[in-house]
């Protein structure tokens, strides 16, 4: 049960710094022109929607 219990804290934890990371990077792809961000396959609006940071912690 223990080993169940820290698996499960370590996932969420990850999670959650995946989703602090994509906020992250999506801060510093808004910083972008819109030319490149249609190369990479994104827009301004689509970044804007998932949500973004300009801020590590």
């Amino acid at each position: 049960m223990a080993n169940s219990f820290l698996r499960n804290a370590f996932n969420r934890v990850v999670e959650a710094r995946e989703r602090q990371m994509a906020r992250y990077v999506n801060g510093a792809l808004l910083s972008l022109d819109a030319a490149t961000l249609k190369t990479i396959g994104t827009s301004h609006e689509e970044l804007r929607r998932k949500g973004a940071s300009q801020y590590l912690f």
